[in-house]
């Protein structure tokens, strides 16, 4: 029997650097066992490339750590390099959408402080002369990116951990893990386990070991070939030249990425038809092994990168890499606290391990010893996807993602793998009506409405073909009567003797009084915004809970931890109730048995025969109600209110009007302009915030969240874009959009320097905007149409 503070299963580099920095974080008592031998499985046969190229910040800040990790404090530690090149990337492309899209990431790496450069083809020359220009329209550069080798990188990781008191065990298949009281038991080849905290990092391997601890872990294993060429003689030339080793080179467009291996080339195809492999359970004697080479399957790409860089075709083809790597359904890794399990943590499922690896043992090692992450986690969370991502989602989606590997991120970008795993009761009436439907958190909802049957939205950094429509739905709201299936909240009941305690531990708000409505945040150790949550206190010993769809998983463990210790019972509730949104000026006109109800407050009571929770509380700004109503009732009760609300100039509305409208309001949004890394008084969110806990937590307040009045263009801000003073990066955008009631284009911002008040600019694609701190809302600030049901 061997005891440990945690327990790492799984040797690849996440696994690894998970292990180093939790010795590096104090952690003493680190133990990780191995099925074969360190980086067996992915990580041995990976192409090594490392990145700072990313859509979102949290990625790019675990990429950016592995570089800083493998280049500079691995080799200083351990007196050997890791076999980091340092040659630089870039991304070319002939796709003007994709411009678009490298001017974003550009603009974000600006504030971020990994600057990369927006390239014109005369520039592509010159960093990589073999490339033929024909048809290319521009790319980027990353500097500082380059290449290394796994195995040196996670060994030398091991090799600091050890002498900081980790252990390893290898050649050590882990065969059952149990929940047993306060602790973790392990079965394995060689010993028996117990452990405070387990890991599951392993990887390829990592469905499995999640089915040993009761989840469902959402990766495939999908096989990735990449051929490595003999000499090649314009690299060799070079060589003899003195010249610099080429800067590794992406065609998105074909698929394709090339490095320079010694005096040759490496050529990694990404085909559109991925080939998922051992989907439930890897062969027991799996380890350092390969497929045999399958190029016919990509001979297409190989042609097509030969036709750009023509001196691949004089090397010849030396060996052939075909092994698996882990697909999650949006490709990004899952890091984090698994669900419903207690000191249960996943690390797993990236299909950039060495890339991102050295940076995902940093975030987690963070997470387990400081009670949250360093940063923003939503984009890696592994409670991100629930039980619904079911076999047939995590491999459509995995097949998916691999023939999109080098596709464009849009701002608004909705895939169709996958789909139709949670409708709403009124799904197909959404459809019938109109609706054009996006996917979160598996369910179906309303993004816009179109007249035409069978309408798809358009993939634009631009306005799109919905942006008329959406006008056209705020306008119906704001002057008549919209309807909306809100049904995708999560949704909680809350009910026993101390509800009111329990509500005063949860957030930052004071405990919600009987018959209202109110906000609280839920916080983490440092103070900054874990979850959103409007708490409806339906009676003295009962209240209900709905916050984001995507924070179901995240947020029922949060309230399942509170509730330790207080007399409550805590039920997932977000299966059981739809929820009809009645917005407007005329709702009341609509639902005349609710007209007496204030702003704020909420009622159990029948409407129009049923039986349901009525809140009044509007996210559009506009008077209005949800009626929470169980699903069995929910299609008869529309189907009755649709027949009133015709009367009075029927409209219906979905997410992006919503989003329009609420940043009217200056109403900030959980997951983007609400997150871990910023308390809620830096978010402009004050009055949400009791007095004790103003006065008695040490607020570190060097941001400011603002409303952002941008200068009109053809494009309309979305996120991630960096605000700037006097030639400085000073903020970073939220959200944003086009305001239909108020004709301005808005943004919410943070500024880390909260004196910067004039003479803003937000850079938006590469196109430098003025930009205006609004001092209040520009639509209805004193909430008057909220309060008096619209009247002006």
């Amino acid at each position: 029997m061997i005891k440990a503070q945690v327990v790492i299963i799984g040797g690849g580099a996440m696994g690894v650097s998970l292990m180093y920095h939790l010795i590096n974080a104090g952690w003493s008592d680190v133990l990780l066992v191995e099925k074969n031998d360190l980086t067996h499985g992915s990580t041995w046969h990976a192409a090594g490339l490392c990145t700072h190229f990313a859509h979102n910040p949290t990625i790019q800040e675990l990429r950016a750590t592995s570089v800083r990790l493998y280049r500079d404090i691995l080799p200083r530690e351990t007196g050997r390099d890791c076999g980091f090149h340092r040659s630089g990337a870039m991304r070319i492309t002939r796709n003007p959408d994709r411009m678009d899209e490298f001017r974003h990431v550009a603009g974000l790496s600006e504030f971020t402080g990994y600057p990369l450069e927006v390239l014109t083809p005369d520039r592509i020359a010159e960093l990589f002369p073999l490339a033929k220009l024909d048809g290319l329209i521009g790319g980027i550069y990353e500097p500082d990116d380059g290449h290394v080798d796994p195995t040196l990188a996670t060994h030398a990781m091991a090799e600091v951990a050890r002498r900081g008191g980790a252990r390893i065990i290898r050649n050590c298949a882990v065969t059952a893990i149990e929940r047993q009281q306060d602790h973790w038991r392990i079965e394995t080849a060689k010993e028996i386990v117990e452990t405070t905290h387990v890991v599951n990092a392993a990887g390829t391997w990592g469905w499995e070991i999640g089915h040993m601890m009761g989840l469902n872990i959402p990766s495939v294993p999908v096989l990735h070939q990449y051929l490595v060429t003999d000499t090649v003689a314009a690299v060799s030339s070079r060589i003899k030249e003195g010249l610099p080793e080429l800067p590794i080179i992406r065609d998105p467009e074909e698929s394709w990425y090339v490095r320079q291996e010694r005096d040759g080339l490496i050529l990694g195809p990404y085909e559109k038809d991925a080939k998922v492999w051992s989907v439930d359970g890897v062969p027991p004697e799996f380890g350092a092994d390969l497929m045999p080479p399958d190029l016919d399957s990509v001979e297409h790409i190989i042609m097509a990168a030969m036709e750009r860089i023509p001196a691949l075709e004089t090397g010849g083809v030396k060996s052939v890499i075909n092994g698996p790597i882990t697909f999650t359904p949006d490709a990004n890794p899952l890091i984090g606290p698994a669900h419903g399990l207690e000191n249960a943590w996943i690390l797993t499922g990236s299909s950039m391990g060495v890339m991102e690896g050295g940076g995902a043992g940093w975030f987690l090692a963070h997470w387990m010893t400081h009670g949250a992450p360093p940063i923003d986690a939503l984009a890696v969370d592994s409670r991100r996807f629930g039980s619904w991502a079911d076999r047939d989602y995590r491999v459509a989606k995995a097949v998916e993602c691999f023939g999109l590997q080098f596709g464009v991120h849009y701002p608004h970008e909705e895939r169709p793998a996958g789909r139709g795993l949670r409708l709403s009761p009124l799904h197909d009436l959404m459809v019938k009506r109109g609706a054009v439907m996006g996917a979160v958190y598996g369910w179906e909802r309303p993004n816009w409405f179109s007249n035409t049957p069978g309408a798809i939205a358009d993939e634009s950094f631009r306005r799109a073909n919905w942006f008329e429509p959406v006008a056209q739905e705020v306008e119906a709201a704001h002057n008549r009567v919209a309807m909306a299936d809100l049904s995708v909240f999560s949704k909680f009941d809350v009910t026993g003797p101390d509800v009111a305690a329990f509500l005063q531990a949860l957030g930052a708000n004071r405990a919600i009084p009987p018959g209202r409505i109110g906000l609280t945040h839920a916080l983490t150790p440092a103070g900054g915004v874990l979850s959103e949550f409007t708490v409806t206190r339906l009676a003295e010993d009962h209240a209900y809970l709905t916050s984001a769809a995507a924070a179901e998983q995240i947020d029922h463990d949060l309230l399942t931890q509170v509730a330790k210790g207080f007399d409550v019972t805590i039920r997932n509730v977000s299966e059981d109730l739809a929820v009809i949104g009645v917005m407007g000026p005329k709702s009341a006109d609509v639902l005349p048995e609710l007209s007496h109800m204030p702003w704020l407050t909420a009622q159990e009571i029948h409407v129009a025969g049923f039986p349901l929770r009525a809140l009044r509380v509007a996210y559009l700004g506009e008077c209005g109600w949800e009626l929470h109503v169980g699903k069995e009732h929910a299609v008869q009760l529309f189907l009755k209110l649709e027949e009133i609300a015709k009367t009075h100039g029927l409209g219906f509305y979905g997410a992006y009007a919503a989003n329009s409208m609420r940043l009217e309001k200056g109403y900030r949004g959980w997951g983007s302009d609400l997150t871990t890394e910023r308390s809620p008084l830096e978010a402009g969110l004050t009055p949400f915030v009791r007095k004790d806990l103003r006065e008695g937590l040490a607020w570190d307040n060097e941001w400011v969240m603002v409303l952002l009045e941008v200068e009109a263009g053809e494009i309309d801000p979305f996120y991630a874009h960096t605000v700037w003073k006097d030639g400085l990066p000073v903020g970073i955008a939220t959200s944003g959009a086009y305001g239909h009631r108020t004709g301005k284009v808005l943004t919410l911002a943070y500024l880390r320097d909260p004196t910067a008040r004039e003479g803003l600019t937000i850079s938006i694609l590469g196109q430098d905007r003025p930009a205006t701190i609004l001092p209040e809302a520009p639509f209805d600030p004193e909430n008057s149409r909220l309060k008096t049901g619209g009247s002006k």
